[in-house]
């Protein structure tokens, strides 16, 4: 399991609503190419986004789909990318002073991601998710600037 964390110059709410925004996710999620379709009831239980997913001319279409939620404080996800797996990635949301403290845990859940879990790979997905909260930061100051 890969454990991440990041303060964000930012409210719960305008950190939640960044997450809450399915097509902003091929802006801030390393590796996320492209959002090709979002469900209207995005981030409702069971509903989905549609991605691809990639590294240079390799790309896989697949599907990301909300778990479980809690208001705006939690989101756990199934971020799928087949033939490599499957992750639940969870987000944790707390008041941090004026800010908000994230909390990311990506951890496999099927396939050869699952299969080959090790902590060469555990490393290599925590720091592909300190650069992912960073682009999360900055999207949600964004919205905080925007108003300002």
């Amino acid at each position: 399991m890969a454990y991440n964390e990041h303060v964000i110059a930012a409210s719960p709410a305008d950190v939640f609503a960044v997450l809450a925004d399915g097509h902003s996710y091929e802006h801030w999620v390393v590796g996320c190419k492209r959002i090709r379709a979002v469900d209207a009831s995005w981030p409702h239980e069971g509903s989905s986004f549609h991605h691809s997913v990639g590294v240079g001319p390799i790309h896989i279409r697949d599907t990301t789909s909300v778990v479980s939620r809690d208001g705006q404080r939690s989101l756990r996800l199934k971020a799928r990318a087949w033939p490599a797996g499957a992750a639940h990635v969870d987000f944790e949301l707390a008041a941090e002073g004026a800010g908000t403290r994230v909390s990311m845990t990506e951890n496999p859940i099927a396939g050869p991601a699952k299969t080959l879990d090790n902590p060469v790979q555990q490393a290599l997905i925590k720091l592909r998710n300190v650069e992912t909260l960073r682009r999360l930061g900055k999207l949600a100051e964004g919205r905080v600037g925007a108003r300002t």
